[in-house]
C-alpha cells in the first residue's frame, strides 16, 4: 500500500496554500435541469476548477512541491516539461515563491497556453517531441542544478490535488460518486485519496480518452505501462505512461476506470457552454462526457455525482472548431 496523504496531512497543505490559491466553487445541477439532457435523472455537482489561478488545477500540486525546496534549491530554480497547463502552474508557483522556471514546451503547444507561460515570467525552450524534450530537462537539471517538477507524479503532487479533493467532500457532501478526468493520474490519485478516507461509500471513477488509456491498462495489468503512441484531442489527458506512486494510489482508491472518444468530449463541452455558460478545453469535459455516456446506467437514480471540471485553457478558435465538430458529428450516447 503506498504512503497516500492522510486528512491530517491534507488539511496542513491547504493552510500552507492559502493566499496562493483560490478555493473553487461547486454548482449543483439538478435532475431536469441539465436541458441538453433532461432525461439524466441524478443530480450533478461540478467542482468548477476551471475558475482556478492558471485555469487549471495544476497549480496545487506544483506549490506543494515547490513549497518544499530548500532555500539552495529556490535560489537555483526549477524546470519542467509540459505541453500547456502544468507549464503555467510552474510559471505561476516560481513568480508566487520568488524563484526561477525554465520550462520545456512541445512545438506544437497552443500559442495561447506559450503566452501564459512568459506572462509569468518563466523562461522557455521548445522541443519537438515529448522524449525530447524530457531529455533536455534532464540536461537542465544536470547543468544548472534546477529542481523537476514533475506534471503528475509523487507524494508531494498527489498531496496538492487531495487539497481539490477535500474541498469537493466539504462543499458538497453526502455524494455517492466522483468522476475525474486521467491523464498522468495525479489528479484522481490526490482527490480519491482525500474523498474515500472521509467516505468510503463513495465511488471514484477515472476517465481516459480511448486514444490515450494509459491508467485502465496499468491497472488491468497490475504494473505501471507505457504506451507506443497517444492519439486524443485532450492534449491534457495524454502521457503515455503511468508512474509508479500515483498509480499505486489509483489502485487503492479509484473504483474504476472508463473510456469515452473525442466526439463524446466535444459533445461534453458544448452542454457545459449552453447549459452553465463555460468554456472548457476538451480535458475539461470528460468527466461530464462520461457520466452521460458510459458511466449512465451506473449513476442514474437520484444519485449525487461530483464532476470535476479540472480547467479551461483553450484559445476561442480552438474551442470553436471543437464543439462545432461535435455539432456535425454527435456521439452514439448522445443522439436522440
Amino acid at each position: 500500500m503506498p504512503e497516500y496523504p492522510s486528512s491530517a496531512e491534507i488539511q496542513t497543505a491547504r493552510e500552507a496554500l492559502k493566499g496562493m490559491i483560490r478555493p473553487t466553487p461547486c454548482m449543483e445541477v439538478r435532475p431536469g435541469e441539465l436541458t441538453s439532457d433532461t432525461a439524466f435523472s441524478s443530480t450533478l455537482i461540478f467542482k468548477l476548477e476551471l475558475f482556478q489561478i492558471t485555469g487549471t488545477f495544476k497549480p496545487r500540486g506544483a506549490l506543494c512541491v515547490m513549497l518544499d525546496m530548500s532555500e539552495a534549491q529556490r535560489t537555483r530554480g526549477v524546470t519542467a516539461v509540459s505541453a500547456g497547463n502544468h507549464a503555467i502552474a510552474v510559471a505561476y508557483a516560481a513568480r508566487v515563491l520568488e524563484t526561477s522556471a525554465k520550462i520545456v514546451m512541445m512545438k506544437t503547444a497552443n500559442p495561447m497556453r506559450v503566452q501564459l507561460v512568459r506572462e509569468y515570467g518563466a523562461e522557455i525552450e521548445f522541443a519537438p517531441d515529448g522524449p525530447s524534450a524530457f531529455a533536455r530537462v534532464k540536461d537542465i537539471e544536470t547543468l544548472e542544478g534546477r529542481t523537476f517538477v514533475h506534471p503528475f507524479e509523487g507524494p508531494r503532487t498527489v498531496l496538492g490535488t487531495a487539497t481539490l479533493g477535500a474541498e469537493l467532500y466539504e462543499q458538497a457532501e453526502a455524494m455517492d460518486a466522483v468522476v475525474v478526468a486521467v491523464g498522468g493520474g495525479g489528479l484522481i490519485a490526490g482527490v480519491a485519496a482525500a474523498i474515500k478516507q472521509r467516505s468510503p461509500r463513495t465511488r471514484v471513477y477515472g476517465v481516459e480518452p480511448t486514444g490515450a488509456d494509459s491508467m485502465s491498462r496499468s491497472l488491468a495489468a497490475g504494473r505501471p505501462l507505457s504506451l507506443p503512441s497517444v492519439s486524443t484531442i485532450a492534449d491534457s489527458l495524454a502521457p503515455p505512461m503511468a508512474t509508479p506512486y500515483t498509480f499505486a494510489v489509483c489502485r487503492e482508491f479509484v473504483d474504476r476506470m472508463t473510456l469515452i472518444d473525442d466526439d463524446s468530449m466535444r459533445n461534453a463541452m458544448g452542454i457545459l457552454f449552453r447549459d452553465m455558460k463555460i468554456c472548457v478545453e476538451p480535458a475539461g469535459a470528460a468527466a461530464l462526457a462520461a457520466a452521460l455516456g458510459p458511466l449512465r446506467s451506473e449513476l442514474q437514480g437520484g444519485q449525487r455525482v461530483g464532476i470535476v471540471v479540472c480547467g479551461s485553457n483553450i484559445d476561442l478558435p480552438t474551442f470553436h472548431s471543437q464543439v462545432g465538430a461535435a455539432q456535425a458529428h454527435p456521439p452514439r450516447e448522445f443522439r436522440s
